[in-house]
C-alpha cells in the first residue's frame, strides 16, 4: 500500500478519497485553487498544495502543477477522482513519467473509450450490443446530417470526448439539425478540447442503466451489479439507485457479462463503468440493452453500489493499483437490501437548473448512522462560486427493500436545512414522493414527463411559514432592546404606543405579494398575528445556533430562520421558503425594474451572440449564449422589440445582473 497520494481533484470526491486512504494508513496531499484555499479538502489533507487561479483550466488542469506538487511533497501515487483530469490520457501517462502510480487504468484504456465513436466499434466487435447511429471520423456538416436522415429521427448529436451531458443535443427534426450540430460541437470544443461528434438514435423510452466493473492486473475482472441512473435533467443525473428497480437475474447476468467483457476487450485495470441505455417500450428485456459508452474512473453515484455490496471501491482502487488481485470473485459478490442517492445541488429548479450562487449562510444535514451517509465538500459558511460544479453534497440511503430505502430519502430530505443559495432539495423530495418513482415507472425523460407535477408554478407562502418568520423577528428583536434607560418607554420592544393598544406591524414581500402583519402583544405573553388567513397565536425561544422552538396555535414545530439582508429564508417542515422584508416608506422610491430587461442569471462568459443592434426579435428568440459552471444558458428575448444595443461581445466576462440585451424604447415607454 502507498504512504502518501495526492488527490489531484476538489470537493466531496478528494474527501472521499481521503477518508480511505486515512483508514488504510496512506498520508494525503491535497491540490487547491486560489479560490479554494480555505475548502474543505484541503482542511481534510495532511499536506496542500497551491497550483494557480480560480480558473480549473489555469490550476485543476494544469498537468504540470499536479505532477510538481506530488514531486514536492514525495507523493508515491495519484488518484484523480473524477471529473477534471480523471480521465484524460495525457495525464495518466504524465503520471507514469514522473515514476508515480496513476491510481487508475492505462492509458490507452481511456484513450479508447474517450473516444466514442472508436469505442462503439470496438465494443461491435467484442459481441457487446450498441446503439444504431453513425461513429465515423468524416465531420463534414452535409454527411452528418445525412447520417440523422437515415438513422431516422429523433437522433442524438454526442461529443466524441468526455460526457455529463456537455456537447449533447436532442434533435426532433431535420430542419434543427444544423442550429443543434453548431452548438454542440461548441460546447465539445470548450469542454474538451475537440468538437467531433457521433451521431445515435434517440430511443423514445430509454432508461439508464449502468454496471460498476472491476479488473486487477492477474487477469480478473468482476461487475459489480448495475446502477439505474435515468432520472435525468439536462442529460445529468440527478437521482441513482442500486439495484434496478424491475430488473430480472437475467437480464442482470446479460448485462454484466456484456460490460465483462467490455473490460476485457480493452485490458482494463481498475474501477470503470459500463453504461447502457435500454429500451423499455416493452418493458425491460434482455434484448432491448445497448452500450452507450465506458466512463474509465470511479463514477459520482459509486456509493449506492457500495452500499448494497458491503465492498468500499475507493480501496479497491487503491488495492489493485499498488498491484494486488480484487479481494473477492464474482460468485462473492451478492446484492444485500437497496440504496438510493440524490445529488443536492445548489441550482434553481424554477429556472431551468442554473446554477445558484452565494454563501452557504446556513448548512444542516441529517445525522449519518448505517442507514444513510452523506459525501460533502463543503461546510456551513462556505462559499459556492461560478468557478466549479455547485454540488452540496450527496444523500445516500440503504435499508433492505426499495419501499424501506425510499422512506429514508424522503425523511433524510426532508431534514435539510440550506440558505444563502437556492437548492433544488424540494424538487428532489418532489421526484422520491411521485407515484410513478415509487412505482419504479423509470425513464430518462421522467423529469419532463412529470414537469408539472414536479414543478409546480411556485405558490403563495402559507400562513404558517410567515408566522415563524414573524416570530423570528420578534424574537431577535426581544434581545436587542435600546440603550440606555431600561425604564424608558422608548427602550420597550411590545408594540407600545401612548393612548393605544400596544401593536406592531410587519412587511413583507412574498414574490411581488405585499403581505402586512398585524403584531399585538397579550397580557399572558406571547404574540397574536394578524396573517393574511386569520390570526394565530404564536411563541417560542431561539437557541444559540439559530434553531427555533415553535408553538404556533398549540402545534410546536422546530424551525430556522436565516437572515441574508432584507430576505429572510424560513427552513421547516423539510422545505425552504423565501421572502423579503421591506420597509413600506421605501417601497414608494423603489424604481421598479422593466421587465424587458435582458440580464445575465449568473457569472459567466458570452460565447455567442445571435443578434445585432436593430434586429427586430420575437419573444423567445435566442439573443445569446452564456456559458457558466461548465455549460451553455441560452439567452432568450423576453418580449418582442428591437435590439438597441448589445454591451458584450462573444469571449467577454459578466457578472450576475449585467444587462446583456439593450432595448430600444416602444411608444409611450418613459
Amino acid at each position: 500500500m502507498f504512504r502518501k497520494i495526492l488527490i489531484a481533484n476538489r470537493g466531496e470526491i478528494a474527501c472521499r478519497v481521503m477518508r480511505t486512504a486515512r483508514r488504510l494508513g496512506a498520508a494525503t496531499v491535497a491540490v487547491y485553487s486560489e479560490a479554494d484555499a480555505g475548502a474543505m479538502h484541503v482542511a481534510a489533507a495532511d499536506e496542500a498544495v497551491l497550483i494557480g487561479p480560480a480558473e480549473a483550466r489555469e490550476s485543476y488542469l494544469v498537468i504540470d502543477n499536479v505532477i510538481e506538487a506530488a514531486r514536492k511533497t514525495g507523493a508515491e501515487a495519484v488518484h484523480p477522482g473524477y471529473g477534471f483530469l480523471s480521465e484524460n490520457a495525457e495525464f495518466a501517462e504524465a503520471v507514469a513519467a514522473a515514476g508515480l502510480t496513476f491510481i487508475g487504468p492505462p492509458p490507452d484504456a481511456i484513450r479508447t473509450m474517450g473516444e466514442k465513436a472508436a469505442a462503439k466499434a470496438l465494443m461491435e466487435r467484442a459481441g457487446v450490443p450498441v446503439v444504431p447511429g453513425y461513429h465515423g471520423a468524416d465531420q463534414d456538416e452535409v454527411l452528418l446530417a445525412g447520417a440523422a436522415d437515415q438513422i431516422g429521427y429523433p437522433v442524438l448529436i454526442k461529443a466524441v470526448a468526455g460526457g455529463g451531458g456537455k456537447g449533447m443535443r436532442q434533435v426532433a427534426e431535420a430542419g434543427k439539425f444544423a442550429n443543434a450540430l453548431k452548438g454542440a460541437r461548441r460546447e465539445a470544443a470548450a469542454a474538451f478540447g475537440e468538437d467531433k461528434v457521433l451521431i445515435e438514435k434517440f430511443l423514445e423510452r430509454p432508461r439508464h442503466i449502468e454496471i460498476q466493473v472491476f479488473a486487477d492486473g492477474h487477469g480478473n475482472v468482476v461487475h459489480l451489479f448495475e446502477r439505474d441512473c435515468s432520472i435525468q435533467r439536462r442529460h445529468q443525473k440527478v437521482l441513482e439507485e442500486a439495484p434496478a428497480p424491475g430488473m430480472s437475474p437475467q437480464m442482470r447476468r446479460a448485462m454484466g457479462k456484456a460490460a465483462v467483457a467490455a473490460a476485457r476487450a480493452i485490458g482494463y485495470l481498475g474501477a470503470g463503468t459500463v453504461e447502457f441505455i435500454a429500451d423499455v417500450s416493452h418493458g425491460l428485456s434482455e434484448d432491448a440493452f445497448y452500450f452507450m459508452e465506458m466512463n474509465t474512473r470511479l463514477q459520482v453515484e459509486h456509493p449506492v453500489t457500495e452500499m448494497i455490496t458491503g465492498q468500499d471501491l475507493v480501496e479497491w482502487q487503491l488495492r489493485v493499483a499498488a498491484g494486488e488481485p480484487l479481494p473477492i470473485d464474482q460468485d462473492a459478490l451478492v446484492i444485500d437490501g437497496h440504496a438510493i442517492e440524490a445529488r443536492v445541488y445548489s441550482e434553481n429548479p424554477q429556472k431551468r437548473f442554473l446554477p445558484s450562487i452565494g454563501q452557504l449562510h446556513r448548512l444542516r444535514q441529517p445525522p449519518e448512522g448505517p442507514h444513510l451517509r452523506i459525501d460533502t465538500g463543503v461546510r456551513e459558511g462556505d462559499e459556492v462560486t461560478q468557478h466549479y460544479d455547485p454540488m452540496i453534497a450527496k444523500l445516500i440511503v440503504w435499508d433492505r427493500d426499495r419501499e424501506a430505502a425510499l422512506r429514508r430519502l424522503l425523511n433524510g430530505l426532508e431534514r435539510y436545512e440550506i440558505a444563502g443559495v437556492v437548492t433544488n432539495v424540494d424538487f428532489l423530495s418532489a421526484v422520491a414522493a411521485h407515484p410513478a418513482f415509487a412505482a419504479g415507472d423509470l425513464e430518462t425523460g421522467f423529469i419532463d414527463k412529470h414537469k408539472d407535477d414536479l414543478l409546480p408554478a411556485p405558490g403563495q407562502t402559507p400562513d404558517q411559514v410567515l408566522a415563524v418568520a414573524c416570530l423570528d423577528v420578534l424574537l431577535r428583536r426581544q434581545g436587542h432592546a435600546a440603550p440606555g434607560d431600561p425604564y424608558s418607554p422608548w427602550a420597550r420592544v411590545d408594540g407600545w404606543r401612548l393612548n393605544d393598544q400596544g401593536h406592531d406591524e410587519l412587511h413583507f414581500l412574498d414574490g411581488e405579494r405585499p403581505i402586512e402583519v398585524t403584531v399585538h402583544y397579550p397580557a399572558d405573553g406571547g404574540f397574536r398575528l394578524a396573517l393574511p388567513e386569520g390570526e394565530i397565536r404564536a411563541n417560542g425561544e431561539l437557541d444559540a445556533g439559530g434553531t427555533l422552538s415553535a408553538d404556533l396555535d398549540g402545534l410546536r414545530l422546530s424551525a430556522a430562520v436565516v437572515h441574508d439582508g432584507d430576505v429572510l429564508t424560513i427552513l421547516t417542515g423539510g422545505r425552504g421558503h423565501r421572502i423579503e422584508r421591506v420597509d413600506p416608506m421605501a417601497l414608494a422610491e423603489v424604481d421598479l425594474e422593466d421587465e424587458g430587461r435582458v440580464t445575465a442569471p449568473l457569472p459567466g462568459k458570452v460565447v455567442q451572440v445571435m443578434v445585432a443592434a436593430g434586429a427586430e426579435v420575437k419573444k423567445g428568440d435566442a439573443l445569446l449564449i452564456l456559458e457558466a459552471m461548465k455549460m451553455e444558458h441560452t439567452i432568450a428575448a423576453p418580449r418582442d422589440g428591437v435590439v438597441a444595443d448589445i454591451p458584450f461581445a462573444a469571449g467577454q466576462q459578466v457578472e450576475e445582473g449585467a444587462e446583456l440585451v439593450v432595448f430600444a424604447a416602444e411608444d409611450g415607454d418613459g
